[in-house]
Parts: structure tokens; sequence; C-alpha cells
């Protein structure tokens, strides 16, 4: 009978073992881990980045705060607060303090700030998209010294605030709602309304469209360093055209959105800026010259007092810059410095005030260089800080102290970005502050004393890490986020490192490019290309930093049997000089779908392994316009495209930027006919795929349709998708980066056949 047992036992252990163990490794035999596939990039979570932040330097040295997950029994997040120096660490707000009374759980925390003292904490909460960004919400103060948590906005509808902000001295908060701005008491309660104009036309402290997608200004109002006065901008949107959307499936019957959008040549909103008392009263208008419908204001600020504002006139044209100081108690103005260019001006970020306020930095290209200028408060004053045949990236800040200034830049390779600084009044050269051995890009959000940063670093290959670092010697005190799941999943899978290279196309003139081949590749055979374009001023695709779902997308692809490059023609942003960015100026598309052509004619002769029969481009948005004109304007070459979102007529798009690049329309007519793809959509002869999505506010679908009638015209068959109400960046909706992946992936496979030859 034990011999039985004992054989029962066993029987039963293998039956437990088949049934829990084998599919376990069945299915590990089944899954290749090196190898990608659409659902694995686009249908899971699996090669997610780990999420940090948001941090938040304080005043004190040295110490930050971050969120993390709370370990009570309600869940939630914690604030809490970390000492660099010692490494020491504490909750300084539980979870616990932020349950509301009408709540039973903890408000999740989006985004917060704190007052300059440090006893109050600012938090936004069940945020709602407004265009591209989760702008609107509730916003909850929560006070340190007696734990009252406070909803701000009285009785104003949930998420209807926006871009609340302590005043200097914490006691007090403005936000905009309903296009208005007001303030409001957190002793007292007291709300104060300091505008009441707000509208359909009429827009205080924030933007219209084409601010917001061009200037990238969200928040339009400042309080002033005294805490009196709040700056503001108005908008005013009467006269501007609407462009209608089409929502066609969420209801029985089609809905109408309106958009205020002003296309090339278009009427523009008026803009203006005023100060306000904090108390109420009558805005102060400065009064800056010209029409307000045909200049523009990018960028304000309160210019190192409570009495003047400094801001940016810019003309229509964008070639005239002019720096001009307010007084906040007249409204006059005066201009302090012009800046001028033959092609466009580049709209200076943020200004840093040094010597209390006797100077002012400014960034221009008047040498043929972007450089950084410390001007004097008058204007009269011009000295150049950075010195060389190189470009400044950014600011990220200036050492009043040791008398520093902190930028990015990359002298020697366009496609890095490293963190210089340069002594602001010595004649000293620029000191490298990243590591020699740290090849890629690298961002930082250095803390108020400049002593230590935020570390992100990431190269094309590898996924970004984070760390703590000491300045200006760039010692690391702490990693804070390391990817480590991450980067060990990317390195098991089937690659080859990317291959950076330059393409000569003549008359001395070389592009940078990157080029992903096959795991397998063999240099004796002929691989199909696809190049991945953007081409536009607006930003560069050859850069030496991670990509994340397009990379991965990318070398699937490479797995398959293709080589992916990309190459970065004249006229894209890249710290080249003045010169290389700007050439293209009332051009756009036709130089550098030019330039694209070239070198790929050039990769084709000087790499054997190219199959020149089997040439395929695609891009989205400018990249989307770029595959068109490549496959037009020069369909012996390109065999295969796949256009996302693209703008097929400059007449179509905005204001800002398009007249930016291209002048006017009336200006240039020439220009604009040739630089749009639809012109030539008679030449096509390949395999055409135009994907767009039907609620895109930004590159309307418009353009599609427009393509469409003209490829129609000269009975010219090609592909088309569209995603119902789907934006710009078509991700709304269930599995739809899935199935858009998977789409673009089958149209490949089908019209450019992978592998080798």
């Amino acid at each position: 009978m034990l011999q039985n047992k004992r054989v029962i036992y066993f029987i039963t252990l293998l039956s437990f073992i088949s049934i829990f163990f084998i599919p376990i490794f069945s299915k590990g035999d089944k899954t290749d881990l090196s190898k990608l596939t659409i659902k694995r990039i686009f249908g899971s979570k699996e090669f997610s980045s780990e999420r940090f932040g948001p941090a938040v330097w304080l005043k004190k040295k040295g110490t930050y705060t971050l969120l993390e997950p709370s370990k009570s029994k309600i869940g939630g997040q914690d604030v809490v607060e970390y000492n660099a120096y010692n490494e020491k660490k504490k909750i300084v707000v539980s979870s616990a303090r932020l349950v509301p009374e009408s709540l039973s759980s903890p408000l999740k925390i989006e985004n917060y700030s704190w007052s300059q003292n440090g006893k109050k904490l600012l938090i936004f909460t069940n945020s709602k998209r407004v265009r591209r960004l989760k702008t609107r919400g509730d916003y909850w103060v929560i006070n340190l010294t007696n734990w009252k948590l406070k909803k701000l906005g009285g009785k104003a509808k949930p998420c209807t605030l926006m871009f609340a902000k302590f005043s200097p001295d914490g006691n007090k908060v403005a936000y905009v709602c309903d296009k208005n701005l007001f303030v409001e008491d957190l002793e007292s309660n007291k709300i104060i309304q300091l505008t009441s104009d707000g509208s359909k036309t009429i827009i205080n402290g924030t933007f219209d469209w084409v601010y917001e997608e061009e200037f990238h200004l969200h928040d339009g109002f400042s309080w002033s360093p005294d805490g009196n006065y709040i700056a503001y901008w108005q908008m005013d949107t009467k006269g501007l055209r609407n462009f209608y959307l089409i929502n066609n499936t969420d209801s029985l019957y089609s809905k109408i959105i309106p958009i205020q959008y002003p296309k090339a040549g278009e009427t523009n909103s008026a803009c203006r800026i005023g100060v306000v008392n904090a108390k109420g009263g009558k805005t102060i208008w400065f009064k800056a010259q010209g029409d307000p419908r045909n200049n523009y204001i990018p960028r304000m600020d309160w210019a190192a007092n409570s009495k003047e504002i400094i801001f940016q006139h810019l003309n229509r044209l964008q070639n005239t810059d002019k720096v001009m100081l307010g007084n906040a108690r007249t409204g006059d103005v005066e201009t302090i410095l012009t800046e001028v260019d033959k092609a466009w001006i580049e709209v200076v970020n943020k200004i840093y005030w040094l010597d209390n306020g006797r100077y002012f930095t400014w960034i221009s290209e008047r040498d043929g260089w972007r450089h950084v200028y410390l001007v004097s408060r008058s204007g009269n004053q011009i000295r150049l800080i950075t010195k060389g045949n190189y470009d400044v990236i950014n600011v990220l800040g200036i050492d009043k102290k040791g008398r520093w200034l902190y930028f990015i830049a990359s002298p020697d390779n366009p496609t890095q970005r490293y963190l210089y600084r340069v002594p602001i009044f010595r004649n000293d050269k620029e000191e490298r502050l990243t590591p020699i051995n740290k090849c890629g890009t690298h961002f930082y959000q250095i803390s108020p004393s400049l002593d230590m940063a935020f570390h992100t670093y990431s190269s094309f290959n590898e996924p970004p890490v984070i760390d703590l670092i000491c300045l200006p010697k760039h010692k690391r005190m702490k990693i804070l986020m390391d990817n480590k799941e991450l980067r060990s999943k990317i390195r098991r899978l089937k690659r080859l490192s990317v291959e950076f290279f330059r393409v000569d196309i003549g008359n001395g003139i070389k592009l940078d490019a990157w080029c992903m081949k096959p795991y397998d590749f063999n240099s004796e055979r002929r691989y199909p290309v696809l190049f991945y374009v953007y081409g536009e001023p607006w930003n560069q695709t050859v850069l030496d930093r991670w990509s994340s779902t397009r990379y991965l997308w990318h070398l699937m692809l490479t797995q398959q049997g293709y080589i992916i490059m990309s190459v970065d023609n004249r006229g894209t942003p890249a710290p080249r000089g003045r010169d290389w960015r700007k050439c293209i100026y009332r051009q756009i598309g036709i130089l550098a779908s030019s330039d694209q052509a070239r070198a790929v004619n050039s990769i084709i002769k000087t790499k054997p392994y190219v199959d020149s029969q089997r040439i395929g481009i695609w891009g989205w948005s400018g990249g989307g316009s770029m595959t068109l004109n490549a496959m037009f304007r020069y369909p012996e070459i390109y065999r295969t495209g796949i256009a996302v979102a693209p703008v097929t007529n400059m007449r179509y798009y905005d204001t800002i930027y398009q007249e930016r690049y291209m002048g006017l329309p009336e200006d240039n007519k020439r220009g604009y006919k040739n630089g749009s793809p639809i012109t030539f959509a008679k030449n096509l002869k390949g395999n055409l795929l135009v994907v767009h999505g039907t609620g895109d506010d930004n590159v309307h679908y418009q353009n599609t349709e427009a393509l469409t009638n003209e490829l129609i015209k000269y009975n010219k068959q090609f592909s088309m998708m569209s995603y119902p109400n789907r934006t710009h960046g078509i991700y709304e909706g269930k599995n739809t980066r899935l199935h858009l992946f998977g789409l673009l992936t089958m149209y490949m496979k089908k019209n450019l056949p992978p592998g080798p030859r």
C-alpha cells in the first residue's frame, strides 16, 4: 500500500508540473524575446519607461521634493523632501493630509508647486485637456502650519481653473477661469475678479490657438516681484475666421466643432499686454506701436523690479524683434534693443538679469552663430559672452555669485547635446561640464543655487537614465531612475548599433545622417531602405537620443530585413550656424526635398548594399509633407511612401509658422505654390499611403481631402486611411496606435518587400 501511495503521489506531482509549469516554459519557448512585434511595442506596456517626478527644487540648498506612492492603507501620493547632501528624506505632506471632507480618498496630484516660504503647497488635479495639453482642472492649497486643505475657485464649476500660482508672499493665488483673471485671498477666502470682459472673442491670461501652438504660450500672466500687480496678455479674436471640424461618430447627427484658426495670409488675433493691481482696478495697457493684428508679443516678464515690464515685439514677417521696456504705471514703452534678420528671428525664451537689473542676457545670431550677449538695461552696451564658431542651443541658468553662464551646446557634433559654462565678465573660453565619455544627449534641471541638477542622459540605442549630480564637477551623487528593466529588455533584442555618418551631396555640403541595419546584415547583398524624414525648420531627426516607440518600430523593421536611415537636410534646426538653418527661407519644401533626394543618390552610389529599386520614405506632419514632395518631385527615386498628417498646401497652415519661413503668401506666390506638395501630385508613380485624423486641429484633414481630389483628377491610384476624430497625434481611442503602426507595417511589407537580394 505504501508503494502504491508513492506511485499515486508521483503521478499527481507529474500532473501538477504538466499543468502549471510546462505551459510556462512552452510559452517562453514560443515567445522570442529577441524579436519585436507590433503588439509588443504598441499593444502592451512592456517597453514603458520608468517615471520620475515631478521633482521640484526648493530654495533651501540641496533640497527637493518628489511624489511617491503612499504606503498607507488609503493609498495616494506622499510629497517627500530629500536632502541631497546627507541623503535624508522625510514626508512633508502625507496622502492622509490630502483627503477632502467631501471625498473618501486622497487627491491625485498631477502637478504641484510650493509657495516661496515653503509653508503652502498648491496642487493641480482632475485635469482636462485643452487642445494639446491638460491645462484646465481643479486647484487645492494645503497650509502646512495648520493642515487646512482648501479648494480654490469658490463656486466655480469643477475643472475650470487654469495656471494657478502663488503670490510672492504666499498669501494669495491668481488663476484664470472662463477667460478672466482672478485673485483669491487664502486667509479671508475673498475672490477678486480682475477682468470681466472675457468672452468668445476676448481671452485674458491665456492664448488663442496659434499663439499656443507656435509660440508655446499657455500661461499668460505673471505676479510682480512685490506681489502688488499682475501683468497679463489679452487676445482679441474678433475677425478671426473659424475652421470647422466635423464629428460624425459620437452621436446620431454630426457635430460641428469651430476652431479659430488663422491660415497663412489671413487675419490674426489682436494681442496686447497690460498690468492690473492685484486688489482690482483699471488695467494699464502698454502703448506698443503698430497694428496689434500684424505684430506679435511672444514673450513678456517683469524687468527685475515691480515697476517695469520687458517684452519682445515682433513684426508679422518675424524678421524684426524689438525689445521694449514698459512702464507699469503709465503704459509708456521704450525700445532698448532691436534684432533684425534677412530671414526670420528666433524668439528668446528667457531673459536673465544681473547686477540688480543693470544687465540682461540676450541670444542673437548677428555674427552667424547663436550666441549669448550681455546687454545693459539701456541697450547702449552689448557684449558677447559666448565666443567661437558654435551655437548655444539654450541657456539653463546664471550663477550670479560666481558669475557663470550655464548653457547647452555641442560644438563638435550637431546630433548631440552637452552642458557647458562660461564666465560672464572674463574672456575665458567655455568649459564643458558633461563628461567626455558620455556621448549622446543630456538634459539638466538645475537647482536655484546652480550647485546641483537632475541630469537625464540617453543615446540612440540606450533608454534614459536620471541621476542627481553635483555641479560644476558633474559628480554623480545618486541614481534617481535607471530604467534597469527596460534597458535589459532592449539589450536582449537582436540589433546592431546605429551608425552616424555624413552624406556628401556636392558643393561642399555634407548632411548628418544615421543608419540602422538588420542584425544579420550581409554587406554583399542589397537591402530595401526606408528613410524617416521631417526636414522642416522645426525639428531634427538625426539626433543621438532615445526615441522610444519610434526607435522600437524602426528596429522591428530592421529585424524583418529593412535598412532604416534618416538625413537632416539644410534648414533643420541643427547647431550648424545661422546660414545652415536659414538658407531655406522662402523655399520650404523646395530646397529641403532637393537635399533629401541628392542624399539618397549619394548613398546609393557610395553604399553598394542599398537596393536602388527599393527606396521608401515616411514622415509625420512636416515629415508627411516632405514624403509627398519626395514622391511627387523625385518619382524616379522613391518607390513607396507613407505620409501621416501632411500639409499638402502651405496656404492651409497657420500664419505664425508658415509666414515665419515663407513670408506672406501675396509676396511669395511662387514659393508657396512650388513648396506645396499638391502642386506636383500629377507626377506620382510609386506606392503612396496617406494617413490623417479627421479631428486634427493642427494640420486639418482638409489637406488630405484636397490632395485626394488632385490625385483623382490625374487618375493616380493611392491608398488612404482616415482615423475618425483623432487629432494630430492619432492616439485617441483604444488600440489606435496598435492599429496605425500595424497598418504602416503591412503597407511597407506589401509595397517595399523586405529582405536582402
